[in-house]
């Protein structure tokens, strides 16, 4: 096959990781980590010194105490940390870019920076991210501080946060605002779509996650390293307590994790020319990116269409069927993420190709919006491997909000280009449901949880009005939450007033 010299190739990955409790344990600074596996990448392609100079863009993913305007970095931060890599490793590109926030980060970049590669615009690309949460929760445990903030002079394309829209006034006012509290919306929408109870459903979790344990177990960047049963992650003990129902702490992601990744890519003409070895070129086959409706204009809260419509458009770039890929990373940041994708495909928690080449977010670790770039490393070095099988990654980002995916193989291939415009028209066309702001009077309850995080449980709720407006309400007087908590409330009718903070809430709950 004749192949482009513009054609784009990953060259490069690195991945670094520290324990607190290891040996070896140096407190680094998010900017050290990502810097060690930028140079793990980089020599992993070649040499540092031969390939540092060639980089003339760097994107470095946001960590989570830079992703939104509220966010506090409390041992400060560098001020362009892409650039802060770049010094570290001796080079000075054209372009530093911080991404915006969300998971999908990793395999967008890919996305994009692969099609500017492809046009000849740039030559080659190194993106990088990490996370230092575990030591930061470390240090201020034991009342310390320490000094991570940097000041590099240079150029910043900073993108912003790229959150707006992702949580809407009213799920705010009713203090909807966490991750887990609206990925607990969701699986509760599943569970209620199957029918089926909550110690059934709690097993159910635990199916899927256990053989993730099992992968995390053998990786050496893991952040957990213990294997458990489906029981053991299904059963509510003090060591795994509820934190939001259906949600006991080890189905959620792990968010203490001291982890970097890089990821380095060029032209094949490039690589060709710095003697990059072909034995380390991984081709793009495919990708797409997309961004969901809003959590109240969905149709549907036990799924996400877009996520499952964005690795359907990006096998119909690689000429591929899910069944034609060997090697599969779905994002986990809690069981509906995989579950959305599993139910759509008709693939099993047993499916013998695994689901996670790393051990998932809640045992690898969920190492903020860089978790992808750990995924994607793994798959380019199992892809090397086992030259000329497929492998899929799938970043999702936000509330089951936006989502990217690529299609990987060693396999060469003549670059096709892709957009996902249409794509993304298609789901801004979908019919979304009424939603009435001001509800009041008898209602049903669509979906609801339990939130475990505070002094006492509080319940949050998706209804529909009689006249079938979607609507969100809290549940604050004890007497209602114990119900929530004592009965199957998904489908049960409820009373809603408008209180004088202009919320709805729920005043008392007849079960079904």
């Amino acid at each position: 096959m004749s192949i482009s010299d513009n054609t784009p190739i990953l060259v490069g990955v690195g991945e670094v990781s520290e324990r607190i409790e290891a040996p070896d344990y140096a407190e680094r600074s998010p900017v050290e980590l990502a810097a060690a596996a930028a140079q793990v990448a980089l020599e992993d392609a070649l040499s540092v010194a031969k390939l540092a100079p060639e980089i003339d863009v760097i994107a470095s993913i946001r960590q989570f105490e830079i992703s939104h305007g509220a966010a506090v970095a409390p041992f400060g931060h560098s001020n362009n940390f892409p650039r802060s890599i770049a010094k570290r490793i001796g080079a000075n590109p054209a372009r530093a870019v911080l991404e915006i926030s969300g998971g999908q980060g990793p395999q967008h970049l890919i996305n994009e920076f692969s099609q500017e590669i492809a046009k000849g615009e740039i030559g080659m690309a190194l993106i990088v991210g990490s996370e230092a949460i575990s030591t930061m929760r470390y240090v201020l445990g034991k009342k310390e501080t320490r000094d991570w903030s940097e000041t590099v002079s240079g150029t910043l394309e900073d993108r912003g946060y790229g959150v707006e829209g992702l949580l809407t006034p009213d799920l705010i006012q009713h203090g909807a605002r966490t991750p887990i509290q609206m990925y607990a919306l969701f699986e509760n929408a599943r569970r209620a779509m199957l029918g089926i109870d909550r110690a059934s459903y709690a097993l159910e979790m635990g199916r899927l996650f256990a053989p993730f344990t099992k992968v995390a177990a053998q990786n050496p960047h893991a952040m957990s390293q213990q294997v458990f049963t489906a029981e053991e992650l299904a059963t509510v003990t003090p060591k795994n307590r509820l934190v939001a129902d259906p949600f006991p702490r080890r189905m959620v992601a792990r968010d203490q994790a001291n982890q970097g990744a890089a990821v380095l890519f060029t032209s094949v003409g490039k690589a060709r020319a710095l003697g990059i070895p072909e034995e380390k070129w991984v081709y793009l086959h495919g990708g797409a990116d997309t961004k969901e409706r809003i959590v109240m204009e969905r149709q549907d809260l036990s799924k996400s269409k877009a996520s499952v419509r964005t690795i359907e458009r990006a096998l119909e770039v690689a000429n591929l069927a899910l069944s034609d890929i060997d090697v599969i990373d779905l994002y986990s940041c809690f069981p509906i993420a995989v579950f959305n994708i599993t139910d759509a495909f008709g693939l099993k928690a047993d499916d013998p190709r695994g689901l996670t080449v790393t051990g998932g977010l809640p045992f690898f670790g969920g190492a903020g919006n860089n978790y992808s770039m750990h995924a994607i490393a793994t798959m380019v070095q199992r892809l090397r491997s086992a030259p000329g099988k497929f492998g899929l990654v799938a970043a999702n980002g936000g509330f089951l909000s936006k989502y990217s995916v690529g299609v990987y193989s060693t396999r060469p291939a003549a670059w096709k280009g892709f957009d996902s415009k249409a794509l993304q028209a298609e789901v801004d066309g979908w019919a979304t449901p009424s939603i009435d702001p001001h509800p009041t009077g008898r209602a049903t309850i669509e979906t609801y949880t339990v939130d475990y995080s505070g002094p006492e449980p509080r319940g949050l709720l998706i209804g529909r009005t009689a006249a079938d407006a979607r609507f969100v309400a809290l549940a604050d007087d004890p007497a209602v939450v114990q119900t929530l908590i004592a009965e199957d409330p998904t489908g049960a009718t409820i009373d809603v007033i408008q209180n004088e903070k202009d919320r709805a809430v729920v005043t008392g709950v007849t079960p079904k």
